[in-house]
């Protein structure tokens, strides 16, 4: 490994964190009209953008930082350009967020990034014990 295991470890729990962080907030949220028909609706989608966003900001760091070998290695069924697309659509988006679309990734997807976050780090600290 050429990279610091240390620091893409700890990138990888704080990632898990947001992860569990956006499915405690968004317990209540049962539809993407959740978000929009109430004040407190929108905050839970204000900032579960910004940890959306701020999770695909960790992967794209991650990537560059393992020069593109770990995500895509270790998990190749992910669709990491499209994390970290999503990632660039909040971010430069401002005020075109699809809040079905965020419930959708919300419900469908982060449990499946979550598993494949712990695949990580269970391989770099194979690696690293190795």
């Amino acid at each position: 490994m050429s990279y610091d295991k240390g620091i893409i470890t700890d990138s990888l729990i704080q990632i898990n964190d947001a992860i569990r962080q956006i499915i405690e907030w968004n317990s209540d949220i049962t539809s993407g009209d959740d978000y929009t028909s109430s004040p407190d609706g929108m905050k839970t989608l204000a900032a579960t953008c910004m940890l959306l966003e701020a999770i695909g900001e960790g992967i794209k760091k991650i990537d560059r930082h393992t020069d593109k070998t770990l995500l895509y290695s270790v998990c190749p069924d992910i669709p990491w350009k499209n994390i970290m697309g999503m990632r660039d659509h909040i971010a430069h988006g401002y005020f075109g967020i699809d809040a079905d679309f965020v419930y959708d990734v919300v419900c469908d997807e982060l449990l499946i990034l979550s598993n494949a976050i712990e695949s990580l780090i269970s391989h770099i600290d194979k690696a690293a014990n190795n």
